[in-house]
């Protein structure tokens, strides 16, 4: 057999319902840049934010510390561009594959929030700033 295999699911397997909230009616979400595979960040969502994501075709995440959701690019125009939206085995994390406008994703100015390596003991920085944070959120 060749090609993509495609299951069908019921549809009490929509895109709410398939997913395991957690305690706090959140879920992981992962971006990974649709181009590169690499892992660019790590945020939450909540149903509502799931729902814009899938209905806009741009990550929209929950901020646990605003209380708030947030479309991510909003302040500093490093929007996500939805490609693909994946639902892990467990249906308890999100998988965005996502197209990175302006190659930054990292609220610090790098291509990827996954920029310190451990070496031992110690965290190394692997990643350049690109651009300031100062000048991305004026």
């Amino acid at each position: 057999m060749t090609g993509k295999a495609v299951t069908e699911v019921s549809t009490e397997d929509s895109l709410i319902d398939a997913v395991r909230w957690n305690e706090d009616g959140l879920v992981p979400a992962i971006a990974q840049d649709a181009r590169t595979g690499r892992v660019l960040m790590m945020a939450w969502m909540n149903r509502e934010s799931l729902q814009l994501t899938a209905a806009e075709g741009r990550a929209v995440y929950w901020s646990r510390s605003r209380g708030k959701l947030w479309r991510k690019g909003e302040s500093s125009g490093h929007e996500q561009q939805i490609r693909e939206i994946r639902l892990d085995c467990d249906g308890d994390t999100v998988l965005l594959v996502v197209e990175q406008r302006g190659g930054i994703a990292c609220h610090t100015g790098r291509t990827s929030c996954f920029y310190r390596v451990l070496d031992g003991e110690r965290w190394l920085v692997n990643q350049p700033v690109i651009k300031n944070p100062d000048d991305i959120y004026e």
